[in-house]
């Protein structure tokens, strides 16, 4: 059988088990395609292995794959060991949530036009497997970037990410509970942090559940920390400085709670929502507003 065969072949077969494209990928083809190529180590601009037949053990080793896809909802990215996040290739794994987030676009567009000048001092908080933080020191190379999460797990996973490009001159791990082992002033705070109330997670579909709760779950409907972060953020920040932070679908409901904040909320050329920016003043002005 050729390339092009079993991955047609395999996207037939995922989409008549209705699995669920959320971490990485939108439909089964596309998924096919990052599963097999990937597993095969293809490059995914290597159109020319399309038709190059595959051998038994190839074929062996994918049916595993495809297995635990289908059977055990696995995110493709937890099978291959590998995510791609602006651009960037990272290690992943179970200890830290899959990179999936629309900030990366931002990284690409180096965050304009919120910041005045480039960065010399960027918090990655919330980091998980460290690949905001990773992807912004890879584009703005004068950067310092400290990696901060609660989980010892995710740090270890940013760790081997960190030493995949060679950065432990600029990239650091903190494990800290949001700010509580942070120390200084940043230009720029981003942070994807656990945003899903309970009864959400409840309701999600199975390849979530795969993923650690920890990086997922926050109380409040999901608000206690994006909350304690707009709390405390300022005291963190230089005098020019910005917190960029992603809320997902949670957007509509902390609008809400702070319709006197004029929260800023980013659009995206590739699709997502629910990450705002606010600049240190604004964070200062309404500090109130946060608790």
């Amino acid at each position: 059988m050729k390339i092009q065969q079993y991955i047609e072949q395999t996207a037939k077969r995922m989409l008549k088990h209705d699995l669920f494209y959320g971490h990485g990928t939108d439909n089964p083809l596309d998924e096919a395609v990052y599963l097999i190529y990937t597993s095969l180590g293809i490059d995914f601009a290597d159109g020319d292995q399309d038709n190059r037949v595959l051998t038994d053990s190839e074929i062996s080793v994918l049916e595993r794959a495809v297995n635990s896809r289908i059977e055990h909802r696995l995110p493709v990215a937890y099978i291959v060991g590998k995510a791609w996040f602006a651009g960037y290739a990272f290690y992943c794994d179970e200890r830290a949530l899959v990179p999936r987030s629309p900030i990366a676009e931002l990284i690409r567009n180096r965050f304009e036009p919120l910041l005045s000048s480039d960065p010399l001092r960027i918090l990655d908080l919330c980091a998980g497997g460290g690949s905001i933080g990773i992807a912004s020191a890879l584009e703005f190379a004068d950067s310092q970037v400290d990696l901060a999460d609660i989980s010892v797990e995710a740090l270890a996973l940013a760790a081997d990410n960190i030493a995949l490009y060679d950065l432990a001159d600029r990239v650091t791990t903190l494990q800290s509970d949001l700010f509580t082992a942070v120390d200084g002033k940043y230009d720029l705070i981003v942070s994807n942090p656990p945003y899903v109330s309970q009864q959400e997670y409840d309701e999600l579909p199975d390849e979530f559940l795969h993923e650690p709760a920890l990086g997922l779950i926050s109380e409040d409907e999901g608000l206690e920390l994006p909350l304690r972060i707009m709390r405390e953020a300022a005291d963190y920040l230089n005098e020019a400085g910005v917190l960029v932070m992603e809320v997902g679908y949670s957007n509509e409901l902390l609008a809400q709670r702070l319709e006197k904040v004029p929260l800023l909320w980013l659009q995206f050329d590739q699709g997502g929502e629910g990450v705002l920016a606010l600049t240190v003043s604004q964070l200062q002005q309404y500090r109130e507003c946060f608790k």
